[in-house]
């Protein structure tokens, strides 16, 4: 089953249909679907393709291996060559008549085993830039190696006609994968799994949430329990202290200076070197208030993978635990109340900023927004500060979202106790939303804007 990543498949089919040479970089972390992704676009694709996956071995035997690839799926006699260059240059000639997919997967393996890879690579690309009609895509799982191709310094800078970084899929996409699972369990099940197709792909449906959690993560031979220390072993050397942010991290130190002091890291040089590779590969963001940008002080940072977070949230802090105790019993005692008590109600913020956005981009409001995000504020009546966590910001102002993960209903005096508090912080809202995950008990109020659950996991497909 192949599910979402359309406006990715767009681009791609348009790639194919071009007329002229293209080069498209494609990355991002190990399982997020990018050989999926490539598979699906060549589909419909009705001419000729080669897809190779380069191996961790020499130049040599890997040229052997495309060679015999080529002769294969070209239809041509058994071919002889001697280096990568001269699989380059072939291909691009080839292709001087027709259009031909190359597709050049794990391109850092190659890229390891020669020497000066990009540079005959880059020099291959210029020769046949107006000649050719190949479509060379290059992709990988190393995306600290795979970012390094775009930098100036690189030779294949500017060489791109498209560059794609596949993030994790939102909490709507994700659903796709479980459809029979309630609303209220696709919440839960996006707040452990995430985004990564590869571990949706996973969820067994005929299982409750809490089998499933336990079957793949929260279980001494859960398949899915070692998958986090190996994908960051791929990308980074001193694992260590990428132990320790995420710790400090999931334990809820969001602030530069709250990380450094909390964590073991010696020094800040060496917190924002690691900060900086974690965020490089897609696992920690650094977020602003949108009506503070600048301000370093209100900065945070955050775990914005949901299977990294639960992870160091339950697994690793309890590892000890999970080894000798009976599956259900760690579950009970380490991870049940406060997953729904704390993770699932934080995760929910996030889904509800997620649906904006995805409603934004499909037109579904009269008045788009440009920002969102928190909203900073100080506030003189109770002599505190703090943040609101869900505010956009559109032409006529800010509207302020409250996120209720409750048993209960939304009632009118919840609602009017939230918007006394904005007003004492004297934000200009223009309206109010709500959303909550059992309903509302309110009197009608144009101001007000109300989401449900249902509402949520709306496809919006006549807006399309």
């Amino acid at each position: 089953m192949f599910v979402g990543r359309e406006n990715e498949l767009k681009i791609l089919n348009r790639v194919f249909l071009s007329n002229r040479q293209e080069s498209v970089l494609i990355y991002g972390r190990r399982r997020i679907g990018k050989t999926e992704l490539i598979k699906k676009a060549i589909e419909d694709f009705k001419g000729e393709y080669i897809y190779y996956e380069a191996k961790q071995t020499t130049e040599l035997s890997n040229v052997d291996s495309l060679s015999s690839l080529i002769s294969d799926m070209l239809n041509l006699p058994r071919l002889g060559f001697q280096s990568i260059e001269e699989v380059f240059e072939f291909l691009f000639s080839y292709a001087k008549d027709k259009t031909v997919i190359f597709v050049l997967d794990e391109y850092p393996y190659l890229r390891s085993c020669m020497k000066g890879l990009d540079s005959i690579l880059q020099t291959v690309i210029d020769k046949h830039l107006h000649t050719s009609h190949l479509k060379l895509i290059l992709c990988g799982s190393y995306v600290d190696t795979m970012k390094s191709l775009i930098e100036r310094e690189n030779p294949l800078y500017g060489r791109f006609t498209r560059i794609l970084d596949i993030k994790p899929m939102n909490y709507y996409d994700s659903s796709l994968f479980y459809p029979s699972f309630s609303n209220e369990d696709k919440v839960t099940l996006y707040s452990v799994f995430g985004g990564v197709p590869y571990y949706n792909r996973l969820i067994d449906e005929s299982l409750s949430v809490r089998e499933n959690i336990i079957d793949l993560i929260a279980s001494q031979n859960g398949l899915l329990l070692n998958e986090v220390p190996m994908y960051l072993k791929n990308e980074i050397s001193k694992i260590n202290n990428a132990n320790e942010v995420f710790e400090t991290l999931a334990a809820g130190n969001t602030k530069f200076t709250n990380i450094l002091n909390k964590s073991h890291i010696a020094s800040s040089p060496i917190l924002s070197d690691v900060l900086d590779k974690l965020m490089k590969i897609g696992v920690v963001e650094k977020r602003s208030p949108i009506n503070d940008k600048n301000n370093k002080k209100k900065a945070g940072y955050y775990i914005c993978d949901n299977f990294t977070l639960f992870y160091y949230k339950y697994i690793y802090k309890y590892i000890s635990q999970l080894n000798v105790m009976n599956e259900d019993a760690f579950f009970d005692r380490f991870i049940q109340d406060d997953l729904y008590k704390s993770h699932v109600p934080s995760v929910f913020e996030w889904i509800c900023q997620q649906f904006l956005i995805r409603k934004n981009r499909l037109n579904g409001f009269e008045v788009p927004f440009f920002e969102i995000g928190k909203y900073y504020y100080d506030d003189p009546v109770n002599k505190m500060n703090g943040e609101f966590d869900v505010v956009t910001q559109d032409e006529k102002g800010y509207i302020f979202y409250e996120c209720k993960y409750k048993n209960s209903k939304v009632t009118q005096d919840v609602v009017d106790k939230e918007i006394e508090q904005v007003k004492n912080v004297n934000m200009t809202c223009y309206k109010y939303g709500f959303f909550s995950k059992s309903g509302f008990d309110l009197k009608d109020d144009s101001n007000l804007i109300l989401y449900t659950l249902d509402d949520l996991y709306h496809s919006f497909s006549e807006n399309r």
